[in-house]
């Protein structure tokens, strides 16, 4: 089960983009906890606390208690909207979940023991397809992450969903043994050398004497 991050919020009195831009004049990310058949919650955030987690691998499936008002709220993060010059953060959503809720999330996979690959150690290079996997699951056991192990793989082997580890208790949303990394072997690009053909004249010996040419052997007549 995934662990659970605490962060402090305050609460925000207005919405709308007027507010939202006096809440980003005030140094603050505003953003708001929907969902669980409830009131949204408008919340603001230190952008300090939205960047570290956002720099932190497996945010999206990262489950948050929101501590704003009277009780802990806990939620997912569903969107970040960036400024388009400077890219900070100016609006997080949230989910709000609910015990026993069914919820689609993105599960990281984490690759291990890719040092002891036979098909790595010979130079394969590790594809990876899916770098996290959607699944659907309960809201009190979100997984961490997944757990792909590499050992074993040669060149052109798969890691399949069925080879994931920590995937007991969720259902994948792609209804098939789907691939989720491959081990391919390198490519050789044979550099074929030219060489002369046997017998054929080199460049200078086919050249032609300055002055005309003249039978092996023989010396150049006599003028007058």
């Amino acid at each position: 089960m995934a662990n659970v991050v605490s962060i402090e919020a305050e609460v925000r009195a207005r919405s709308g983009k007027g507010a939202a831009r006096a809440t980003r004049r005030a140094g603050k990310v505003p953003g708001v906890i929907y969902g669980g058949k409830q009131e949204p919650n408008l919340i603001q955030l230190d952008p300090r606390v939205v960047i570290r987690e956002l720099h932190k691998a497996g945010w999206q499936s990262r489950l948050y208690e929101i501590n704003a008002g009277a009780a802990p709220i806990r939620a997912l993060i569903r969107g970040v909207q960036f400024h388009p010059v400077s890219d900070k953060p100016e609006h997080v959503d949230f989910q709000r979940l609910v015990a026993g809720q069914r919820i689609k999330v993105a599960v990281p996979v984490h690759f291990e023991n890719d040092g002891i690959s036979p098909g790595i150690k010979r130079g394969a290079v590790l594809n990876v397809v899916r770098h996290a996997v959607e699944v659907y699951c309960d809201a009190d056991h979100i997984p961490e992450q997944f757990t792909a192990d590499l050992g074993p793989l040669d060149f052109n082997d798969n890691v399949r969903w069925h080879d994931l580890k920590g995937t007991e208790n969720v259902k994948p949303v792609i209804d098939r043994d789907f691939v989720v990394a491959t081990v391919v072997p390198p490519t050789k690009i044979e550099v074929v050398a030219e060489t002369a053909t046997a017998g054929a004249p080199t460049a200078a010996a086919a050249a032609p004497a300055k002055g005309g040419s003249r039978a092996p052997g023989k010396a150049p007549a006599k003028k007058g």
